[in-house]
């Protein structure tokens, strides 16, 4: 078996990472696995790219050109929003390669037209990172729904016209991916009922698979030690929020932390708990956030991020929509309780008072109270951290999630029924969580 994964990048940001995590798991269990990149940043030889400097920077220049009819919208938001109208070499790229399955990933940023899909010639899955697939061009909705219908009038490109740059691009993808051979996987329940409830997807077949994580490198390690390698206090309580543009990505929640910490400080633990941030840098005029704050920068490696979590006392994830939400559950590998709101992707992620807390959507106060509810009893974090890490060895295994998708693989490719060996194959392998059992 033959697997091509497309994606934009292979471990720059977070759906480049879950991509990767999954191609190393599948190699691990012994499936031929591929990635095809528009932008190579690991030195892995079975993720292949342009090598030549003449196609990559082609690729950088496409960047200019895709944002072109944004200009039309002088309101726009500048949110990540795409259009996918260049052309591209993705179809006689494959052809080369000549995969049984392509593993569609996130493939947005210039990468892969929206016509490209039927071009293919392949049995398709695609691993939904965000919500792109099913709108008009947007990754993050917010409030707006209107990609249950035909999108248009976008909030997001201050647009007031239903005939917009949204609309043609939802046509585009009614179009062009109608008669597409297609499933695809969503990491959580709640982006597998958001696509489920779009005009795009309603009809498709998905299945949820949470993404993996290699839980042997990702797990608990000593803290004081940590603490020392990270210049953090040894005799403080450490709170944690970082992501990819932590302070600056407003999907990430910050403007809804400072006033939950704000509320936190009132309770007089300004002295004995600190505040560590990662993914931004110090600005200028830092904003005060009732506590002593350290500034960690951004982090590139997974040591790194084992470090950082395991230092840490609770991490919080404040998010207003998660497709996932990968630092919960790197968190929760390491031991660290999460304090999330009790929406999108974290749901499925944190157990509220098992393993974390979940907050009323999107109370700061609530918030605010549980994170004083993780630190405040000693004995109750001890029991917190137990099944946050037991959670993970559960649940997110990078075995688990590769077996799973190799299940499915299995099954595009053969019939269940096909022959006894298959039926074994099948038998030694993680059941899929069809998404209609899921939200039952």
């Amino acid at each position: 078996m033959k697997i091509l994964h497309i994606s934009t990048h292979d471990t720059s940001g977070g759906a480049a990472r879950a991509t990767y995590r999954l191609h190393k798991g599948l190699q691990n269990i012994g499936v031929q696995s591929q990635m095809l990149v528009q932008e190579k940043h690991s030195n892995d030889k079975t993720v292949i790219a342009p090598n030549m400097r003449l196609f990559q920077g082609i690729a950088k220049s496409k960047l200019t050109f895709e944002v072109l009819p944004l200009k039309l919208y002088s309101q726009h938001k500048k949110t990540p929003f795409y259009t996918q109208w260049l052309p591209d070499t993705v179809a006689s790229n494959v052809a080369k390669i000549n995969p049984d399955i392509i593993n569609l990933h996130w493939v947005s940023a210039a990468f892969m037209q929206i016509e490209t899909f039927a071009k293919l010639q392949r049995p398709l899955v695609w691993t939904l990172h965000d919500m792109w697939g099913f709108t008009g061009g947007c990754h993050v909705t917010g409030e707006c729904e209107r990609y249950k219908a035909s999108c248009g009038a976008c909030p997001q490109l201050g647009s007031n016209k239903e005939k917009d740059l949204s609309r043609w691009v939802w046509q585009r993808k009614i179009k062009a991916w109608k008669n597409l051979n297609l499933i695809l996987i969503t990491p959580s329940s709640w982006l597998a009922s958001t696509a489920k409830s779009s005009s795009i997807f309603r009809d498709s077949r998905i299945e949820v698979i949470p993404h993996g994580l290699n839980t042997q490198k990702f797990r608990p390690v000593n803290q004081r030690l940590v603490r020392e390698i990270l210049n953090l206090p040894q005799d403080k309580k450490l709170i944690l929020f970082g992501a990819i543009e932590a302070t600056n990505d407003r999907n990430k929640g910050f403007h809804l932390l400072l006033p939950a910490l704000h509320e936190l400080s009132k309770s007089g633990y300004s002295k004995d708990w600190e505040v560590v941030i990662f993914g931004a840098s110090k600005p200028d005029n830092s904003p005060d956030l009732g506590f002593k704050t350290h500034y960690l920068g951004h982090l590139y490696d997974d040591i790194s991020l084992v470090s950082v979590y395991s230092a840490a006392d609770v991490m919080l994830v404040p998010s207003l929509q998660e497709s996932f939400g990968q630092t919960a559950s790197e968190s929760l590998a390491c031991g660290t309780p999460v304090v999330a709101f009790n929406a999108t992707g974290l749901k499925d992620i944190v157990d509220h008072q098992q393993n974390g807390y979940l907050a009323k959507p999107y109370e700061v106060e609530d918030f605010a109270k549980g994170i004083n509810w993780v630190l405040e009893d000693n004995e109750r974090h001890q029991k917190l951290s137990f099944y946050a890490r037991e959670k993970a060895e559960r649940v997110f295994t990078l075995e688990l999630q590769a077996q799973r998708y190799f299940s499915l693989f299995q099954e595009i490719i053969e019939p269940k029924n096909n022959s006894s060996v298959l039926q074994q194959e099948l038998r030694t392998t993680a059941p899929l969580a069809p998404f209609d059992e899921l939200r039952n």
